[in-house]
């Protein structure tokens, strides 16, 4: 929802508030050391699934919630998309009360947990920190998000936010990915009757099938569902809207208004020759095998996935990383590949992640694409013929166009090959649902501001809008549209 910021001014004019900002002068706060993230050895660490990063201590998270300066102008606020109080939280955990903490975040973020481990702070809210401008590094403000959503779920005493009277009116939510599950909790809090449509056997969509065990851990996932469904929120799973049921059989039910989060689950290919051979995966397919369907602890589950001991990456995003980084875990340890066609600064991953997956042992073929895959008798692919390349001039993106070099191809060694360079959207809902205006990439029209598609009862978020986006964005635009929408039952 939007920020209340002049309810942010009475908060921080708070007696607790003030006393705690005057006990440390703000030139002694600009002093104190940015806390690092305490993390499990790269080399152990590349051979499990276990959590990389192991969280703050009680006493870290003090010490970095002290660096909080609690600016009259929090500009750390407007570069999160789901606008979280975000001094207001810091100071809770200054002041001691992690739960309080906590149940701060949850005003305004449905899945605080989730965010501290994978949202980019340091390309929102951590670069409008005020320590930018003083050439400082910024507060380590997801890093103390997710301190305090472990503490409330490590001590049991988990909050659930306040719901209104149930008003009686009936919404669907198609899809269970952030965007989906953002929605659903604002709608809910709000009095709306909110069920969720999941396509999978699991819910969480791209959170459990498509970020890795040793990034977000599972149960992360399944215990914000829970404070979800706590709240009023319905699950169904294994429920395919447009094949199970249509927009037209569930309006028959009752449901007057929907969201559409079906995101972008589509894979992308390259087109090049011999991208047909056995063993060459999308990155959709590897991840979901070995992330939602257990396939790295085969045959106990049975999920097959090659662990091979050569695997290459095509890609430079955080789904590439994933992959490459899940397959040094399942035994690539004669080559675990990343085969990027720009150069490293480029790469759109983020540097946290690139960080790791050097620390890990993998290695970094910058400046490097494939043109032809190689298979032996049986149509496995064995080689990948790569063309090195060159930067020219800036695209669309912005970024330097890469470039071919003539005559610099060579061959490659390989057992498996990913294809991590995005994805494209679902296209079942936008084929099934009449009348609902499609962009040529397939993703639904929305208004930017409201999230509202052509058909006026039916608002979208997420990759199905963005093609392929951060979570964070995804939540932002549930955020936006429960905002939208809420008003748009209000003037019905």
């Amino acid at each position: 929802m939007s920020v209340d910021y002049e309810a942010l001014k009475k908060d921080r004019a708070q007696e607790w508030r003030e006393n705690l900002r005057k006990s440390i002068p703000a030139k002694e706060r600009t002093q104190v050391e940015r806390v690092k993230m305490p993390e499990n050895e790269p080399l152990k660490r590349n051979k499990n699934f276990n959590e990389v990063n192991k969280g703050l201590s009680e006493e870290q998270a003090i010490i970095e919630a002290k660096r909080c300066l609690d600016c009259p102008t929090p500009t750390c606020i407007s570069g999160c998309p789901v606008n979280i109080d975000i001094p207001g939280f810091i100071k809770q955990i200054e002041k001691g009360d992690f739960l309080e903490s906590a149940k701060v975040l949850k005003d305004t973020n449905a899945l605080p947990a989730v965010c501290g481990r994978v949202c980019p702070q340091e390309n929102q809210c951590e670069l409008q920190c005020i320590y930018n401008k003083m050439k400082k590094p910024s507060v380590a403000i997801g890093h103390l998000e997710r301190f305090a959503s472990d503490y409330e779920r490590n001590t049991g005493k988990i909050s659930i936010p306040e719901v209104l009277k149930s008003n009686n009116i009936k919404i669907a939510v198609i899809g269970s990915g952030p965007s989906g599950l953002t929605f659903a909790g604002e709608m809910c809090k709000l009095g709306y009757e909110v069920t969720i449509f999941e396509a999978l056997h699991e819910f969480g969509g791209v959170l459990v099938y498509g970020i890795p065990e040793f990034r977000l851990p599972k149960k992360i996932v399944r215990a914000e569902i829970n404070s979800l469904e706590k709240m009023g929120v319905k699950f169904v799973k294994n429920f395919i809207v447009g094949r199970s049921a249509g927009l037209d059989e569930l309006k028959d039910q009752g449901f007057q208004g929907f969201f559409v989060g079906s995101g972008a689950g589509l894979p992308r290919f390259m087109n090049v020759p011999g991208e047909n051979l056995v063993n060459i995966y999308s990155s959709n397919e590897y991840l979901t095998r070995v992330n939602l369907m257990k396939a790295y602890k085969f045959p106990e589950y049975d999920t097959p996935i090659i662990k091979a001991k050569r695997v290459a990456v095509i890609g430079g995003g955080n789904t590439a990383m994933d992959s490459v980084r899940t397959a040094k875990r399942l035994g690539a340890d004669r080559g675990a590949i990343i085969i990027y066609r720009r150069s490293e600064q480029e790469m759109p991953a983020r540097i946290e992640e690139v960080h790791h997956a050097k620390e890990e042992g993998i290695e970094f073929l910058i400046l490097t694409n494939p043109v032809e895959y190689i298979g032996d008798s049986e149509g496995k692919v064995k080689q990948i013929k790569v063309q090195k390349m060159e930067l020219g001039k800036p695209d669309e993106s912005g970024r330097r166009r890469p470039q071919p070099i003539p005559g610099s191809e060579y061959l490659i060694d390989i057992d498996i090959v990913v294809v991590g360079i995005g994805t494209s959207p679902n296209p079942l809902i936008p084929q099934t649902i009449k009348g609902i205006d499609v962009t040529r990439w397939g993703t639904l029209v929305v208004n930017e501001e409201t999230m509202q598609t052509s058909i006026p009862y039916i608002f979208a978020g997420g990759d199905i809008v963005r093609g392929g986006a951060t979570v964070i964005l995804a939540m932002g635009d549930g955020t936006k549209a429960a905002e939208s929408a809420h008003k748009y039952f209000i003037n019905k």
